[in-house]
């Protein structure tokens, strides 16, 4: 087949590729989310609450870690063997959640399916950079980010009716029959997608420093104010190990023949600003995602289909803004103004909605639907702006890297948020109580809504009360994190973006001029 730069595809083939990704990344997509509203069900039945975003953020811990070894290896054996590998990794960790017994079985099932997850959606927006000009991906990275969208949208409403309707392990089962369809469809369409030559390393080393790294710095996050005090020997202790091993692996990034996350990489001003841009923006994503609608079921007494429901504003938004931001791109060729926009407008509505006790339905939804605009304008828009800049050689570890530093983004902000919503609840709970009827703050954080419907109606008030006030610090703390993110996004610098695919060596210099 020849070089892939010799390699030309029209819109009718763009379009066969992208109906044979579409389906694994709905099928990836839909489960971040789908699992939001079952959480409190599935405390409530595997008991600890206090666990629940260990539920998440294991997830997101195995998608950090392998998603840039997936992106490498599909730079060395091509994205097709690549995606369908993910696939399986993803419907086996789906069947083995829906048979977990115990919170640990579960974390651990989750696991696996993130090995899977994260690779799907980051080997999708490779996939697009494969055969799509910069100029023209915002067009189709629009259509990727619908994709998602639509998944965001489907995924809380799906897992509220299956939970209260039927079972929360079918929100894992349902990927079975998804799973078997993607990759029907991803042996068909994928053909013709192009193998690079050369040498076939991976820095395993590299990827047990980086799991390591990661792992210790988010038990830290999550045990530290709940488990164990900040500054005690333990924290600090596991502190301290992600800091010496996140050193040991960059240390090795330089020195590896193929490293996972390429140190040339951060030469380029637009991929080095990207990077902490996505991280924080995945924070302030995950803190809206996971956590209101938890808010809605513990806070104000819904049922985890009504949560669902409710939670459509914001998924609608998230669909506006990726798909409007993702074509405004194309047509401008400007980049910058939505992921700041994008995140002033996440910390003005996060501030609102710790601040304002009950806005009513009409202006919660906007409220959402703003938000979820905002949060829409991040992802694509920067995967195209790192694209355009890096060399046509790192264009897969470039994007792989993207989904790490979005993965990474999320686990912190579950295990940061989580813990802090933990640590208030306990504190708000302790210093309130209702005479006469003592308040078992343990048997709330492990059973959730079950424990709070079975206490009398006045301590039930005393409860949400403090739910509320522990999910007011998160929100805080979110738009606290959405302003970081808008400093960081106001040094990114704009390049103009290229129109065809072969050009990538000049402009990969430029972006570092």
């Amino acid at each position: 087949m020849g070089d892939a730069r010799e390699v030309v595809f029209g819109h009718r083939e763009i379009l066969t590729v992208f109906s044979g990704i579409a389906l694994a990344m709905l099928m990836a997509a839909m489960d971040q989310t789908i699992v939001a509203t079952a959480l409190p069900s599935i405390a409530g039945q595997l008991g600890g609450l206090e666990q629940m975003s260990w539920v998440v953020s294991a997830y997101l811990v195995a998608a950090t870690v392998t998603t840039p070894v997936f992106g490498k290896l599909s730079d060395q054996y091509g994205r097709k063997r690549l995606m369908q590998a993910t696939i399986v990794f993803f419907v086996l960790g789906s069947i083995l959640c829906g048979a977990a017994q115990s919170m640990p079985q579960l974390v651990a099932a989750r696991a696996l399916q993130g090995m899977g997850g994260g690779a799907v959606m980051t080997l999708a927006f490779t996939i697009i950079g494969d055969i799509v000009a910069p100029r023209e991906r915002g067009r189709y990275v629009g259509y990727i980010a619908s994709v998602f969208a639509v998944a965001s949208v489907a995924g809380p409403v799906l897992g509220g009716v299956l939970t209260e309707h039927a079972s929360w392990r079918w929100i894992f089962y349902i990927n079975v029959p998804l799973g078997a369809a993607a990759l029907l469809m991803t042996r068909r369409a994928l053909g013709r997608l192009h193998i690079a030559p050369g040498r076939r390393q991976v820095d395993y080393a590299g990827a047990l420093l980086l799991m390591a790294a990661v792992s210790a710095l988010l038990l830290a996050l999550s045990w530290g104010g709940v488990l164990l005090p900040w500054t005690s020997p333990g924290i600090l202790l596991l502190a301290a190990t992600a800091l010496v091993l996140g050193a040991l692996f960059w240390a090795r990034e330089h020195h590896a023949p193929e490293p996972i996350l390429p140190p040339r990489l951060f030469r380029s001003p637009v991929f080095a600003v990207s990077g902490p841009l996505i991280v924080l923006s995945a924070m302030v994503m995950f803190a809206s995602v996971i956590f209101i609608p938890v808010h809605l079921q513990l806070a104000q007494g819904h049922s985890a289909d009504a949560s669902g429901f409710l939670l459509l504003p914001l998924m609608l938004g998230i669909t506006v803004g990726a798909t409007g931001g993702g074509r405004l791109t194309g047509i401008t060729g400007r980049y910058k103004v939505f992921p700041v926009l994008g995140m002033v407008l996440a910390a003005a509505v996060l501030t609102a909605l710790a601040l304002v006790d009950d806005p009513g339905r009409v202006a919660s939804s906007l409220l959402l639907l703003v938000l979820g605009v905002g949060l829409g304008f991040i992802m694509p828009v920067l995967t195209v702006a790192v694209q355009n800049a890096v060399e046509r050689r790192d264009l897969g570890a470039a994007t792989a890297s993207l989904g790490f530093f979005r993965s990474l983004g999320g686990a912190l902000g579950v295990a940061l948020f989580g813990a802090v919503l933990a640590r208030g609840v306990a504190s708000e709970l302790q210093g309130r109580a209702v005479e006469g009827v003592p308040v078992d703050v343990r048997a709330v954080l492990d059973r959730g809504p079950e424990a709070i419907r079975a206490l009398p109606p006045d301590v039930q008030e005393v409860v949400t009360a403090a739910f509320a006030a522990g999910f007011d610090r998160v929100f805080l703390l979110a738009a606290a994190t959405a302003l970081a993110a808008t400093l960081v996004g106001a040094f990114l610098k704009e390049i103009p973006l290229r129109t065809s695919l072969h050009d990538g060596g000049k402009d990969a210099e430029r972006a570092r001029e």
